[in-house]
């Protein structure tokens, strides 16, 4: 059934295109987190694992509000690792860091999806859609701190 809010379907379409890009990362950058979660092996290991965890809980929940945006513009959301692999940028990890290299990649990754969500904006904003205008907004704010710490807490 078409939607019938306001956006073209092709408009629509193309939304969906930044956000299935930006859902993809974050849900990888979700899952990279909490195997840093549970291998982080340092002096700092608690405070490192509590800070982990709770980007994680975060990343975890902006999954849900990305990929329900996108059902809400007419669209299946990605909801497969082989979907996830074709529209994300971040790599996975595929072995253990060190805990200093651990905060280089999380750091690069926030930034990455800063990047992606800087270059997405001015596309929605002149597709008139200022919901999803306003949790990508709110999805930078968490990723700028978010890189902020983790740059403050490397070696």
């Amino acid at each position: 059934m078409d939607v019938k809010t306001g956006i073209s379907g092709k408009n629509c379409a193309q939304i969906v295109k930044h956000l299935s890009v930006i859902l993809s990362d974050t849900y990888f950058l979700a899952v990279k987190t909490q195997n840093f979660h549970w291998n982080v092996n340092s002096p700092l290991f608690h405070s490192l694992h509590l800070m982990f965890e709770s980007q994680y809980d975060d990343l975890q929940e902006a999954v849900d509000v990305l990929a329900e945006r996108i059902r809400a513009l007419g669209h299946f959301a990605p909801g497969s690792f082989a979907q996830f692999s074709s529209f994300a940028n971040i790599k996975e990890a595929t072995k253990v860091p060190s805990a200093n290299d651990m905060l280089k990649q999380l750091l690069a990754d926030h930034e990455l999806i800063c990047r992606e969500i800087r270059e997405a904006l001015p596309a929605i904003q002149k597709q008139g859609d200022d919901v999803t205008v306003d949790i990508l907004i709110a999805r930078l704010t968490v990723h700028e701190k978010t890189a902020w710490m983790l740059r403050s807490s490397i070696d």
